[in-house]
């Protein structure tokens, strides 16, 4: 599997709910549920790295998502395990940690999560049409 790229220079319109301007209910509650564990002290932190939602799991475009990048920054334990074991180099190591991003996001994944779950029962136009171009673009999720 190719290792990780930087995250963009940018969140992505979509980015998990970590944009403040991104509608509710996008994502499936397990995908909430996630956010949450971040903000935990690092050691107590989940291993996995958080990619753009924007490319296949399995593409050579794959990129760290920028979003949770700069939500939880140098206090993340899944870049660290991530540049030991080969998974991202050291360059990306580097973006991860001193990343800031240019536009507004939450300030937890507590609050991310929050944001989230609020409209997942009825999620409104706005999200839908993020979840359908979500869903043009990644050949690799199934929405039911």
């Amino acid at each position: 599997m190719t290792a990780l790229r930087p995250p963009a220079p940018r969140p992505c319109e979509s980015c998990r709910p970590y944009r403040r301007d991104v509608p509710s209910g996008v994502w499936a509650a397990e995908e909430y549920d996630k956010l949450e564990r971040y903000d935990a002290e690092t050691g107590e932190q989940p291993a996995e790295m958080f990619q753009c939602h924007q490319a296949d799991g399995d593409s050579q475009e794959r990129r760290v998502c920028a979003g949770w990048t700069s939500c939880h920054g140098e206090d993340l334990l899944a870049p660290r395990l991530a540049l030991i074991n080969g998974r991202i180099d050291s360059a990306t190591f580097e973006a991860i940690t001193r990343y800031e991003s240019p536009v507004p996001l939450f300030t937890s994944g507590a609050e991310a999560a929050a944001h989230g779950r609020a409209d997942l029962r009825e999620p409104g136009p706005d999200a839908g049409r993020l979840i359908a171009k979500i869903s043009r673009s990644r050949t690799d999720l199934r929405y039911s």
